[in-house]
C-alpha cells in the first residue's frame, strides 16, 4: 500500500510542496535576525527619509523577507490544487516545527559551553566569544518569536480565505488576481502583526513608529508580490505537465469543493 501511495503523483507533489513550504518558513525564521540594506543590495547609497513623523527611515529589512514571498507563492499553489484544508494543515505543521526549532535553539544556548577550545576558537576571525555569538544569532527575543509565529499563522489564514473568495468569483481564470490579490492583503496583515507584537507590546514602540516601519516593510513585500506573479504561472504549467491536464483540472475542481474528493 505504501508503494501505491508514494507512486501517486499528486501525493508526491504534495509531499514536495509541503517539504519546501516548511523548510522555507523555518529558514526564514532562522535568518530573520540579520538586517540588510535593500539600497546597498542594488549598489545605491541609503537616503534616510521621514514617514508619519518618523525620521531617519531607510529600506533596512530583515533577511527573512527574502524568503517569505516564496512562502505565499507556495500557499497559493497548494490552495489551487489541494484546497484550504491542506494549506491550513501544513501551516500548523510549520508552526509546530518552527516552535520546536526555537525550543531546541534555547536548549542549545543553555547547555554549558566548552571553555577549553570552542569558546575562543574564532578569535583570529574577530569573534572573541563563540557562546556570545551563538546566543546572539539563535537567541531571538520571545516577543519577536511570538510575533513572527502569530503573524505567520494569521496571514496564512487570511491568504487562504481571500484566495478562495476570489476563485469562487473567477473560477479557474485570472490566476494572477487571486494569487497576487490574496498575497498583497495577507502580507499587509503579516507586516503589522509582527511589528505590533514584537515591538509595540515587547519594546514599547509608539503606534506611529510601528505603522511607519510597517509601511516601509510592506512596500518591499507589495513589490515582490507583483514581481513573483509570473512564477505562479510557470509553476502551474510545470505541475500540469507533470500531472496531466485531466488530473490538474480535477484537482482544482476538488479544491473548490465542486466534486467529491
Amino acid at each position: 500500500m505504501i508503494h501505491k501511495i508514494l507512486n501517486d503523483k499528486p501525493t508526491r507533489l504534495f509531499i514536495l510542496l509541503t517539504s519546501f513550504f516548511v523548510a522555507n518558513a523555518l529558514i526564514a525564521e532562522c535568518i530573520g535576525g540579520k538586517l540588510f540594506s535593500l539600497e546597498r543590495l542594488f549598489g545605491l547609497a541609503p537616503h534616510p527619509f521621514t514617514l508619519l513623523g518618523e525620521k531617519g527611515l531607510t529600506f533596512t529589512l530583515t533577511c527573512g523577507v527574502l524568503l517569505w514571498p516564496l512562502e505565499f507563492v507556495m500557499t497559493d499553489i497548494v490552495n489551487e490544487y489541494y484546497g484550504p484544508k491542506a494549506i491550513r494543515r501544513i501551516s500548523f505543521i510549520a508552526i509546530g516545527l518552527i516552535s520546536y526549532a526555537f525550543l531546541m535553539f534555547y536548549l542549545a544556548i543553555q547547555v554549558p559551553p566548552d571553555t577549553g577550545f570552542w569558546t575562543g576558537s574564532q578569535k583570529q576571525d574577530g569573534i572573541p566569544d563563540m557562546q556570545v555569538a551563538f546566543t546572539g544569532i539563535f537567541g531571538q527575543g520571545m516577543w519577536i518569536i511570538a510575533g513572527s509565529l502569530v503573524a505567520f499563522l494569521v496571514s496564512q489564514l487570511v491568504d487562504v480565505w481571500i484566495f478562495h473568495k476570489i476563485k469562487k468569483i473567477t473560477g479557474e481564470k485570472k490566476v494572477w488576481l487571486r494569487s497576487t490579490g490574496s498575497t498583497i492583503v495577507s502580507q499587509l496583515v503579516d507586516s503589522f502583526i509582527v511589528l505590533f507584537i514584537a515591538f509595540k507590546i515587547g519594546k514599547g514602540w509608539s503606534y506611529q513608529r510601528v505603522i511607519a516601519i510597517g509601511l516601509v516593510n510592506y512596500a518591499y513585500k507589495f513589490t515582490m508580490a507583483l514581481v513573483l506573479t509570473p512564477l505562479i504561472y510557470l509553476l502551474e504549467k510545470a505541475i500540469e505537465k507533470y500531472l496531466g491536464h485531466a488530473t490538474t483540472h480535477q484537482m482544482k475542481q476538488a479544491a473548490m469543493g465542486k466534486v467529491n474528493e
